[in-house]
């Protein structure tokens, strides 16, 4: 080997820092504040010192295990030939820039005491790691050592999530009308029901209350509902239009049962019960046949209050709402037949005509809108 060889390996072989400041941050001065250590502490025996107060006040408290870790690295630093010295910073209990000033006073006091040309940086979190790039400007960091105790990092993350979302149930009103509102009313009427004696009752209520609540949430009605009923003019029209159409088509009920009222006089039907009437098929044929307009004009009035709210808002989602309408008018023949096969005992074949009539008439009108749609929206697809 050349002499020139030789000289390029020990080159390498040399360390590019030989004094070394093991730094250990802690930026909220839990090491101050629970233990009443005065930083910087410096060398190996002070910060002992400091970790076993620490530890003796909170034992649960990382920034001990992050100290001595500080000393462990420290020590392995001077067993491969490094010149070292360990310290430990603190910043200030509400962190921010006061907290960040404090530990850049703090290492450059440690180093004047201790001439350091590279910094090893030991933390127990991302908290105290954001004063990396300050303290970068004032020695170089040639690494970072995180301490973190096992599984605390888990334990700690799955503490706050669950904290953040426990807060959110509690404070948001969004969730605690949920999370809070339905258990308070169940507890409630579960305490009166056993002061009163109706545990039986009261049990069916609080199963009916769950399954009604269940059933809003699911299907988001009280989101539906909160932004039907705005004080606008097109919330108000779906508002009345609404109500008006389940009123007429509960009326549809009445209206069924005044076309068949001769055969519920029939004591062999009448007998029997009203949930048999509809067991008889010309019965059951006259109740629809009577229901049906009522119940069509119901559905009429209620699709389109949809459709003329989504008028006024300029919203394209009037195209469908129009192509619902098409349809419920397209439906009626079919199903008006239907109710003539009960009751004139006409053959099945007579609902093939109105079916592919309706069928004809949904499908132009549906690519007469869509192609509509399209040159409205660039090409885009209509999502409900």
């Amino acid at each position: 080997m050349s002499l020139k060889d030789s000289k390029i390996e020990k080159k390498l072989d040399t360390p590019l820092t030989s004094r070394l400041l093991v730094i250990c941050v802690d930026r909220d001065n839990d090491v101050g504040d629970k233990a009443g250590v005065l930083t910087p502490v410096v060398g190996r025996n002070p910060c002992i010192e400091a970790a076993q107060k620490l530890a003796l006040q909170d034992p649960e408290d990382a920034d001990a295990n992050s100290i001595f870790y500080a000393i462990k690295t420290y020590e392995d630093l001077l067993s491969k030939g490094y010149q070292a010295e360990v310290i430990v910073v603190a910043g200030v209990s509400d962190r921010g820039v006061q907290a960040d000033e404090k530990i850049i006073r703090e290492v450059k006091t440690a180093i004047a005491a201790f001439a350091a040309n590279g910094a090893v940086i030991v933390s127990d979190g991302e908290d105290d790691e954001s004063v990396i790039p300050i303290i970068q400007n004032v020695v170089p960091i040639v690494s970072v050592q995180r301490c973190v105790m096992k599984v605390s990092r888990s334990v700690e993350y799955s503490y706050a999530v669950f904290g953040k979302y426990l807060k959110m149930i509690v404070y948001d009103s969004k969730y605690s009308k949920f999370f809070l509102g339905l258990p308070g009313i169940l507890l409630l009427i579960g305490g009166i029901g056993t002061i009163s004696g109706y545990t039986q009752e009261i049990f069916a209520v609080l199963v009916s209350i769950v399954g009604v609540a269940f059933l809003i949430r699911a299907f988001d009605v009280d989101r539906a509902w909160a932004n039907w009923a705005k004080p606008t003019p097109a919330g108000l029209i779906r508002v009345f239009t609404v109500v008006t159409g389940a009123i007429i088509s509960l009326a549809s009920m009445l209206s069924g049962f005044s076309a068949i009222h001769a055969n519920i006089l029939d004591p062999q039907i009448l007998g029997s019960g009203i949930p048999n009437i509809f067991a008889d098929r010309v019965t059951f044929g006259e109740f629809m046949a009577g229901a049906l307009p009522f119940l069509w004009v119901g559905l009429g009035a209620i699709f389109a209050g949809i459709l003329i709210s989504n008028w006024l808002k300029g919203s394209l989602r009037q195209i469908t709402d129009v192509l619902r309408m098409i349809v419920l008018v397209s439906l009626y023949p079919t199903v008006y037949q239907f109710t003539n096969i009960l009751t004139k005992d006409e053959g099945s074949f007579s609902l093939i005509p109105p079916f592919l009539a309706g069928l004809v008439i949904t499908l132009i009108s549906a690519t007469f809108l869509f192609r509509k749609y399209r040159k409205k929206k660039g090409g885009e697809v209509l999502s409900e």
